[in-house]
């Protein structure tokens, strides 16, 4: 009888922490459809919900936290019960997360509204529309332990990140045609930002039903996604070149960007001397820092300046600061073969260092 009683206080204890999860994850994806009914409507009053409604989603942050200590306490669980909180301990925090980007989309809605012409741009919808279904097929993944919906929903991740990609150079392209002014353009790229990085946070949930489910941690097979910023004063020359050597590398699991302070156009003498190393930079834009996801989305921030430091999260963070000053060769005055020379060793430090870096990385995540 003691034994059939601790059983159903496992199993009631384990429906309730699900519910939870349930009840919260409902209110995120709300929050999401509600943010993008009001970029779709252009409804100020929707917006503001949203910015009020996150407290109750933080409120069962911390409620479903309290919980899973709680089962910890009771239950002193083990095996596929510790797995199932654990699993919930983490899926707690990608929820209010995404919580926090249904704010922000928002309230960047709202900074919209103050520019004059209101800058129209719906693709928005695209990503939404994938990134949403995501979210809530993690969550049923989660509520009936489908291994095989939770591999499904991973594998959609790639698309919502070409279709970011294609929103970005898009947004680019009408910036510099003048059909949305430069004020408009940093809300509209974050707006952007947000919608994907939920499919990211959809996907985590995932990785998390799988390690309920098999006890097996895909995060840790190889290296995860990875993801480096380089951060200099105009983003015109050094951090482009940085951005593009890395992306030269052909690592599936890194993501290189960068940004600047006060971005000015690419260098075009930057693009040819590139170029001559076989790499493409005509295509990547230069952009504002707050373009970027959130600093503490990125793993390491390199800054090139003590100007750019600024870029550095304030601890405590998990993000790893690095600096690396060096000349801005675009800036040099002097002969041709001078400048030349400056470019050619700006390239072999920036190529040594990065690789020695990612080397680093493949060597810390395999250990």
């Amino acid at each position: 009888m003691k034994s059939q009683l601790l059983e159903e206080g496992l199993q009631r204890d384990i429906d309730q922490i699900r519910d939870k999860v349930l009840e919260m994850a409902s209110l995120a994806e709300n929050s999401l459809r509600t943010s993008l009914k009001a970029l779709n409507d252009k409804n100020q009053e929707l917006a503001y919900s949203v910015i009020l409604r996150d407290r109750y989603i933080d409120e069962l942050e911390k409620e479903l936290d309290r919980l899973c200590q709680r089962f910890f306490v009771r239950h002193l669980p083990a095996a596929g019960h510790l797995r199932f909180v654990y699993g919930v301990i983490k899926i707690n925090n990608e929820l209010e997360r995404i919580g926090d980007y249904a704010e922000s989309i928002a309230r960047h809605f709202l900074a919209l509204c103050s520019i004059e012409p209101y800058p129209t741009y719906n693709r928005f919808v695209e990503i939404a529309n994938l990134a949403i279904p995501m979210l809530r097929n993690a969550i049923q993944a989660f509520v009936d332990q489908n291994m095989d919906l939770a591999n499904a929903t991973i594998e959609l991740e790639e698309k919502v990140d070409d279709i970011r990609y294609s929103v970005t150079q898009d947004l680019a392209r009408l910036r510099d045609s003048g059909q949305i002014t430069s004020e408009a353009l940093a809300p509209l790229m974050i707006i952007s930002s947000r919608f994907e990085r939920v499919a990211d946070q959809a996907c985590n949930i995932c990785e998390e039903v799988l390690f309920m489910g098999t006890g097996q941690n895909i995060k840790h097979e190889g290296v995860g996604i990875f993801r480096m910023l380089f951060v200099d004063a105009s983003n015109s020359c050094v951090s482009q070149m940085a951005e593009g050597i890395g992306k030269s590398l052909g690592l599936k699991n890194f993501i290189f960007n960068s940004a600047g302070i006060s971005p000015q156009p690419t260098d075009a003498r930057t693009i040819r001397f590139m170029s001559g190393k076989v790499i493409d930079i005509s295509k990547q834009t230069s952009k504002y820092l707050n373009e970027t996801l959130d600093i503490e989305d990125y793993q390491v921030v390199i800054s090139f300046s003590k100007e750019s430091d600024v870029a550095f999260p304030a601890p405590p963070t998990k993000t790893v600061s690095i600096s690396w000053y060096i000349s801005d060769p675009s800036k040099l005055k002097g002969s041709e073969d001078k400048i030349q020379a400056a470019f050619e060793k700006t390239y072999k430090f920036l190529d040594k260092n990065i690789r020695n870096l990612v080397n680093a990385v493949l060597i810390d995540d395999a250990q």
